[in-house]
């Protein structure tokens, strides 16, 4: 079985967001071109597998083929091997006058006049198929030349495919690594980073961040990313997510109710699937941080989904502000209850003036919307000392205290 047939069948069987071999135009576009140039009636590109020819591509004059994608034609090892061997003409000027094509299956019962064809062959060495062009009617004036204008453009066309069939390939492993994260009884590490009062450093809640102890070894925004590509964030996210509200509830039944922040994408959340995790936690120290990274397609649909959450009493934070113009679309369109400044805003704040003007002018915002400002990313008594003068509500960062296991947390809190 080919690998592209292997992977097609992955994607029939609903493996998520596999895509087909070769989408790309440029095949299409090759395809087209040479048919037009050697003015044929039909072009076509086929994948040779288990006896049969499956047809990929298809360029007609008129509009009419008697092939079309997805067809399947049974021709037998005999055809293609005579086809591969020579015993079969690449170039047939006229199937009539060429008695092996005659005696052949696809010259009765298609109506084959003319006929081109050469192998496309992988970078192994390997046949993926054939790169065919024929006419209804015989063309006596068919030569080698137009033989090997088909044989450059097959050499084109192999490594197109070669290219798809890789990044298809990439994609499968992908979507199959992510999956057994997903599926695997094991939680994803979870370390929660303190947030603080600015007011009078009492500790006001955490974030949680997810760890995943998995090869290959990588940042957790790389999983993230990768769970992305092949249609497994939310999922992913979910886990997580779990995993996170189980281990703080411990620290919710110790003692004061801390806030706890969750990075949720908008895709989750308009997915409806938060009620049903925050059930049994208290919904009121829950915070949703939606990062500026985070595309939302529709506001109206996002903002329908957050209301009943926002009911509970769960609040939203838009996380990375600073950073980009889609935070400040977020701030405008959600109306969060927090705003979380950037570690690129709140780095060196202390000595850059533009950093502190835009710092001033959010905050600002805030006290205007009753929306509460938390910095990310303080790691000097400097920078801690001029957010908490700018009036800043809250901060986290390596100075007041490092992602930490849920167990090191109880110790800030007790």
């Amino acid at each position: 079985m080919s690998l592209h047939t292997q992977l097609r069948r992955e994607e029939l069987t609903g493996s998520p967001n596999i895509m087909h071999a070769f989408t790309g135009d440029c095949v299409e576009r090759a395809v087209e071109l040479v048919r037009s140039r050697l003015e044929m009636d039909v072009g076509f590109i086929s994948e040779w597998t288990d006896g049969n020819l499956f047809i990929r591509h298809v360029s007609t004059k008129d509009g009419w083929s008697p092939v079309q994608v997805a067809d399947s034609i049974a021709l037998g090892e005999e055809y293609f091997k005579k086809a591969l061997e020579g015993w079969l003409p690449g170039l047939i000027p006229d199937t009539a006058a060429v008695p092996e094509a005659m005696a052949l299956l696809v010259a009765r019962e298609l109506p084959i006049g003319s006929h081109l064809s050469v192998p496309i062959r992988h970078r192994n060495g390997q046949i993926y198929g054939t790169f065919c062009c024929f006419n209804f009617q015989a063309k006596a004036s068919l030569d080698e030349h137009d033989l090997q204008i088909m044989k450059v453009v097959a050499d084109f066309l192999a490594y197109q495919i070669d290219a798809d069939l890789e990044r298809l390939q990439g994609r499968s492993d992908k979507a199959k690594r992510i999956q057994a994260l997903i599926q695997s009884s094991e939680e994803p590490s979870i370390v929660y980073q303190p947030m603080f009062q600015l007011s009078d450093m009492t500790l006001v809640g955490a974030e949680a961040l997810a760890r995943f102890k998995e090869e290959p070894q990588r940042s957790p925004d790389k999983w993230f990313m990768e769970a992305d590509e092949v249609g497994l964030k939310t999922q992913l996210e979910i886990k997580a997510a779990r995993s996170a509200l189980a281990r703080y509830r411990s620290l919710w039944k110790r003692g004061p109710l801390h806030y706890l922040g969750i990075n949720s994408s908008p895709q989750m959340i308009t997915e409806g699937r938060m009620l049903e995790i925050i059930e049994g936690f208290p919904a009121e120290k829950i915070i949703l941080e939606i990062t500026e990274h985070d595309y939302v397609e529709n506001y109206d649909d996002f903002s329908y989904a957050l209301a009943p959450l926002r009911q509970r009493g769960v609040k939203i934070a838009i996380d990375d502000a600073g950073a980009g113009y889609s935070s400040m679309c977020h701030i405008l369109n959600v109306r969060p209850d927090f705003i979380k400044l950037d570690i690129s805003l709140t780095r060196s704040i202390n000595t850059d003036r533009w950093r502190r003007a835009l710092a001033r002018a959010l905050i600002e915002f805030g006290q205007d919307t009753d929306c509460k400002i938390i910095a990310e990313g303080v790691e000097t008594e400097g920078e801690m000392s001029i957010l908490r003068e700018l009036g800043v509500h809250a901060a986290q960062g390596w100075l007041l205290g490092r992602p930490v296991p849920i167990e090191e947390l109880w110790r800030v809190v007790l």
